[in-house]
This record gives structure tokens, C-alpha cells and sequence, in this order.
């Protein structure tokens, strides 16, 4: 009897209700107490909570239900198949068609699959919603129904299955049951067309431009002239997709057409679609745009449209980030991201967009700390939540920066989001660890790369430029200090700076006018170029008027600015005004957690002796501080005047710091003076 019970219990898998179980085994099973006492005592089930059983280990499940012959399983399915159908409060649906299929019982299969999907879809469990769907879609010719028992044909099944795949995040699969929706409605041209516009929008979510723009054409010349719903969906599609590939005055009329005949037809839904897409295309005053797009999503909330809600959420949110109100950008982003998830959404397109919006406003304003990993979404859609994570993670300073963007390299070719964020952060990582030609070679590129797959003046060029730039700079100081001639560097630098020059006048979006960040990196890239043409033209006035654009909000970059700014003061003997910045950037970077920069901070204060509060001037009982760091320069063959440009002192200062420390060490000359002072350990070892 206790093996019987065990037999049954197997297999309904690892976890069984108590009374399922008791219905499956009948009522000619009279030891069932008995037996399952003896089974709990054995350890072989145990009891999870008031209602259900559970085997100690799911193995031990499976290895019992491998035992049983083909017919004793097919016995045992049917067993809890008339269980649930005589009493179906015994387990929901989804149970019931797992039983179903395996008796088997097809036709019982296919309508609790059906009504397992319904249930799936009310509590926002998109991925397995449409486990079920595709289960009715296999089974469909096999039970020979031409509907179910909603009245639901093949065809409304498959578009039901592709809203469940794009909700859950599988686009490709979303598109696949689309198109086959599309193509079993061969017969009725309306709903067709229809089917159609529901394709093309699903495969803009797939990042399948051309090919929603053609079945959006295809949609509007079949959906007919009259004022219904169906054509101003056409319509709004249309316009998102022309939206999509830069065909800007189609996307305009056809939008302001949809708002028009979606008014008429009482569609507001779509009303709310073709609202955004006009607003995203007000390039010149982004207020204006603001106020369309809070129209619009009060539009969407109405009609209920999910969809189109957090499509519009998204866009107001990045909205307010590109024209420099963090905060509310932030507020709407989150909003946005929570609402998402708690309709089921999250890993929907603009859910997982709203994601990644999220994380980049927060490192924005300075939020370093690492973001928590993605494990619901499907691999192919994090790539671009990876990309992102790297700005945080280059202001940490963490070592895998480089080696992370260099796994996102295969994405390149099918978004170019991967090449841009992933590649230069991969710059500037390498920028800090000193690997300034590989940084400078990286950035040259990447904007090669997407000047291909873009075009020449895509605005991400300009922060690429500047990331280049500074590499540049980095290497040519050191040429300078070893007296090698830095003309190439230079010259480089140069044709970076036009690029990013032409790129501000040229690239601006959809002819509007940048924004606060691409001012931002355009003033950058100009004191960059500044500093890499050397001492002389690393104008303060440069970097404070880069200081000056990042002051939106941009925490990190304004704190690294500011590490810049002060250098340059330096140089220029402004110390009470360097040391000023110089102790914002420190606290800053400090509070942040941007070890490379905090590191920067405090070497220049070492080196400028800028006094910080919290940074120790190194130094021994023998040397001073600033004759051991003289000392540490020598040691690398540099001269007085190459340790003098390094330490913002002449070199006829330098070399009365040598004087002393040959005379503190007793040593004939430079030669002896650091051999010395490695033996003491008062420099490190060479």
C-alpha cells in the first residue's frame, strides 16, 4: 500500500495536494492513512503545509515515476484527470491539462490549456500564459475544433500567443505568431490588415525597422478610408514607424492624421499612441514636447492601454533626463519601471527600456553602487542593461570593466547601443589604467564602426571624441615628460575635436538643438584638446566652462571636470582657487565611490601641495614629502625640468629638493641617491 501511494504521488511530480491525492487513488484505497504515515516515517514524503505533500527529494520523484511501465502512467494521469474533472476545486487548470495530456485526453487538454492561459493572463504570468497558448495551438488540428469555447479561432489564439511572448520579453517568437496570425487571415482583408498593424508594431519591439515600416504600408493601404479604430491604429503605427527610421514628415502627417480620425472614432488609445509619436518629434522646444507627451499618457491610463502607457512613460522620462531635469526624469522613470512590473510587464520592451532608463539616471546624479542583476529576462534582451552597468562601474574603478564590455563586442552588429555605451566605457576604463593608446585606438574605433552602422554624425560621436581625446592628452604628457615628440597625438586629437565640432552642427537631433549633455561633452572634448596641445593651452577657461555645463546634475563628470579645472589652475600658479576645486572633486568622489578619481584627487594634491583634508604628504624620517617625491621622479630618469612640470614647480626649485636629498643621503649624485633610498625602502624597489 505505502508503495502504491508512492507510485501516484510520483506522478503529479514533486509537490501533490493531499486531497487530489486521496481522490486519485479512489476509494478502494482503504490504507491511505496508514500508508501515508508509514511514508512520512520513512522519509520517503513529508508534509509542506496544511494542504500538500512533497517528496524529501524531487530525484527520488522522478526516480519512481521512471519505474512505472507506459500503461500504469497513462493509468495513473487518467486517475487524476477524472479526480480534477469531478471536482475541479482538487487544482486549477494548469493541472488539470497536464494530466489531460499525458492520460492522454486531447480534447480535455486543449480547453483546460485554453483556461489555463485565461487564469495565467489575470495574474500577469505572461511567459506562462503563453506556454498554455502554444499547447492549444499544437494541439489545434489534432482536436479538429474550429473555436474554442470563447469563440476564439486560430488565428485570434495565435495574436493572443504573440501579446503574451512580447509582454514576456521573447520578440522573436512574438513576431513568428504574429505573422502567422497575419497569414491565416488570408481571407478577411480587414482583419488582416488589423493582424498586420499589430505585426509591424511587434516587430519595432524586435528592432526590426525596415520590415515594420513595410507591413505598417502594407496595414494602412488594406485597412479602407472610414473613420474606425482599425485605421487610426494603421495610422499611429505608420507613424511610429516612419518615426523610428528618421522619415520625419511622414511620421508627422501620418500622426497628426491618426490623432484626427482616432478623435472621430472614439479610439483614444490610439489617440494616445499617435500623441507620442508627435510629441517625440518636437525637437525644438522640449517643454512643448513635455506637455504632449502628459496628454498623451493621461490618454493611454483612460483607454487602459498598457502598451502605450508605458511607451509614453518612457518617453516623458527621457524627455526630462536629455533636457537636464534629473529629478522629475528620475521620479517618472521609476513610476514607470514599478507599473511595469506590476502588470506583468517587465520584461515587455519599454519595461526593460524603463530599466535600463532607471540605471542610467541614477548613475547620472551619482548612484555608483552596482546595479542588482537581471535573472527573469531572456539573455538575448540584457545586453543593453550590461552596457549600461558599465558606467557605474568605470567611475568605481572595478578591474573586469574592459574585459566586461569586450563580452558585449558579438552585440555590436545587432544594436549598435552596445558599441557606443560598451565601448566607451571600455575607453575610458583604459584611460585610467594608463593604456592610452589602446584607449585612443578603441575610440577611433568605435566611431568608425557606427559611422557604418549609424551614420557619420551620430550624437554619441561627440562623447566618444572627448573620451578619445583625453587618452590622447594622458599620452602626450608622458611624451612631453620623456621628451618625444607628441605631433601625431596631436594631430589626431584635432581631427577628433572636428569630428565632434561638425557632429554638434550636423548630428543635432532631428534639427533641434543639443542638450545639456551634448554641450557638456562638446565643451569637454574642447578642453581635452586643450590639455593634450600641452601646459600652454590647457586653458582654465576651458574646463571651467565645461564645469559649468555639467552642472545640471551630472555628479561624476562634474567632480571629474573639477579634478581637471584644478590642474590646469595649477599650472597656471592659481592655487587657492585650484585647491577650492580641487577639494569638491575629492568629496565628491569620496561620497561616490569613484576610487580612480578620488585617487587622481589625492595625488594632485600631493603633487601641488594643495594640503587636503585627508590626504597624508608622504614623506620619511630622513626626506621631506616633496623631496621623496622628487626623489620617486628621478628614480624614473625624468630631469628637472620634465619632474618640475609634473609638480607645478620651476625647475630651479627641483633642483635645490635634489641638492637637499643628496646631502640628507650622503650620496655623489642621482645615481647613488635613489640606489640608497631603495636599500632604506624610502622609495619603492626598482
Amino acid at each position: 500500500e505505502v508503495q502504491q501511494l508512492v507510485r501516484v504521488a510520483s506522478v503529479a511530480g514533486r509537490r501533490v495536494d493531499e486531497r487530489l491525492l486521496r481522490a486519485a487513488v479512489g476509494d478502494g484505497f482503504v490504507g491511505f492513512d496508514a500508508a501515508l504515515r508509514e511514508a512520512v516515517a520513512h522519509h520517503v514524503l513529508a508534509v509542506e503545509d496544511d494542504a500538500h505533500l512533497a517528496f524529501r527529494h524531487a530525484l527520488l520523484a522522478e526516480a519512481v515515476a521512471a519505474d512505472l511501465l507506459p500503461g500504469e502512467v497513462s493509468s495513473l494521469h487518467r486517475a487524476y484527470l477524472r479526480a480534477l474533472q469531478a471536482d475541479p476545486t482538487l487544482g486549477p487548470s494548469s493541472q488539470l491539462a497536464s494530466h489531460a495530456l499525458r492520460a492522454p485526453d486531447l480534447p480535455v487538454a486543449w480547453a483546460a490549456s485554453r483556461e489555463a492561459a485565461h487564469q495565467a493572463h489575470e495574474v500577469l504570468a505572461p511567459a506562462e500564459e503563453l506556454r498554455h497558448l502554444e499547447v492549444v495551438l499544437r494541439l489545434w488540428q489534432s482536436v479538429g475544433q474550429a473555436t474554442t469555447v470563447d469563440d476564439e479561432d486560430h488565428a485570434a489564439v495565435l495574436s493572443a500567443a504573440a501579446a503574451a511572448a512580447s509582454a514576456a520579453g521573447l520578440f522573436d517568437r512574438c513576431v513568428q505568431l504574429a505573422r502567422a496570425a497575419v497569414e491565416d487571415t488570408a481571407d478577411d482583408l480587414g482583419r488582416q490588415a488589423g493582424l498586420r498593424t499589430r505585426l509591424a508594431r511587434h516587430l519595432l519591439a524586435a528592432e526590426r525597422l525596415d520590415d515594420a515600416l513595410a507591413e505598417a504600408e502594407h496595414a494602412l493601404r488594406d485597412v479602407g478610408d472610414e473613420p474606425t479604430a482599425a485605421r487610426a491604429w494603421a495610422l499611429a503605427t505608420y507613424a511610429r514607424c516612419a518615426l523610428n527610421v528618421d522619415q520625419d514628415e511622414p511620421a508627422v502627417t501620418a500622426g497628426e492624421l491618426a490623432v484626427e480620425v482616432a478623435r472621430a472614432a472614439g479610439a483614444v488609445d490610439a489617440e494616445s499612441d499617435a500623441l507620442t509619436t508627435l510629441a517625440v518629434l518636437v525637437v525644438d522646444d522640449a517643454d512643448r514636447a513635455a506637455t504632449l507627451l502628459a496628454t498623451a499618457l493621461d490618454r493611454a491610463r483612460e483607454a487602459c492601454d498598457l502598451d502605450t502607457e508605458l511607451r509614453t512613460t518612457y518617453n516623458l522620462a527621457l524627455n526630462r533626463f536629455y533636457s537636464g531635469h534629473l529629478e522629475p526624469a528620475q521620479t517618472l522613470a521609476e513610476a514607470g519601471l514599478e507599473r511595469a512590473r506590476s502588470v506583468g510587464m517587465g520584461n515587455s520592451s519599454y519595461g526593460l527600456e524603463l530599466a535600463l532608463t532607471v540605471r542610467l539616471i541614477d548613475y547620472t546624479r551619482g548612484d555608483l553602487s552596482p546595479a542588482p542583476p537581471v535573472t527573469d529576462a531572456p539573455d538575448d534582451r540584457t545586453g543593453p542593461l550590461a552596457a549600461v552597468d558599465l558606467y557605474a562601474a568605470t567611475a568605481r574603478g572595478d578591474d573586469d570593466v574592459v574585459t566586461r564590455a569586450a563580452a558585449l563586442e558579438p552585440l555590436w552588429a545587432r544594436d549598435g547601443f552596445h558599441a557606443l555605451v560598451a565601448g566607451g566605457c571600455a575607453v575610458d576604463a583604459l584611460t585610467w589604467r594608463g593604456e592610452h593608446d589602446e584607449a585612443a585606438s578603441l575610440a577611433v574605433r568605435v566611431i568608425e564602426f557606427l559611422n557604418r552602422a549609424w551614420d557619420d554624425y551620430f550624437l554619441g560621436g561627440i562623447w566618444l571624441s572627448a573620451l578619445g581625446i583625453a587618452a590622447l592628452a594622458e599620452a602626450a604628457a608622458e611624451d612631453r615628460l620623456q621628451g618625444r615628440d607628441t605631433s601625431a597625438r596631436v594631430a589626431l586629437g584635432t581631427s577628433l575635436l572636428e569630428r565632434a565640432q561638425e557632429t554638434a552642427v550636423r548630428g543635432r537631433p532631428r534639427g533641434g538643438t543639443l542638450g545639456p549633455e551634448g554641450r557638456a561633452w562638446l565643451a569637454r572634448a574642447h578642453a581635452e584638446h586643450g590639455r593634450l596641445l600641452g601646459p600652454a593651452g590647457n586653458d582654465p577657461a576651458l574646463w571651467a566652462a565645461t564645469l559649468a555645463e555639467f552642472d545640471y546634475g551630472y555628479r561624476y563628470e562634474e567632480a571629474r571636470t573639477r579634478f581637471r579645472l584644478a590642474e590646469a589652475l595649477l599650472e597656471q600658479g592659481e592655487r587657492d582657487e585650484a585647491r577650492t576645486h580641487a577639494a569638491l572633486a575629492l568629496e565628491a568622489a569620496s561620497a561616490m565611490g569613484a576610487a580612480p578619481l578620488e585617487a587622481a584627487l589625492r595625488g594632485l594634491s600631493r603633487r601641488g601641495r594643495l594640503s587636503l583634508a585627508g590626504v597624508h604628504e608622504s614623506g620619511t624620517d630622513v626626506l621631506t614629502a616633496r623631496e621623496a617625491e622628487v626623489l620617486t621622479l628621478v628614480a624614473q630618469g625624468l630631469s628637472n625640468r620634465q619632474i618640475g612640470d609634473k609638480l607645478f614647480i620651476s625647475g630651479k626649485t627641483v633642483s635645490v629638493h635634489v641638492s637637499n636629498l643628496l646631502a640628507k643621503l650622503g650620496a655623489s649624485g642621482r645615481a647613488e641617491a635613489v640606489s640608497i633610498a631603495h636599500q632604506r625602502g624610502l622609495i619603492g624597489t626598482p
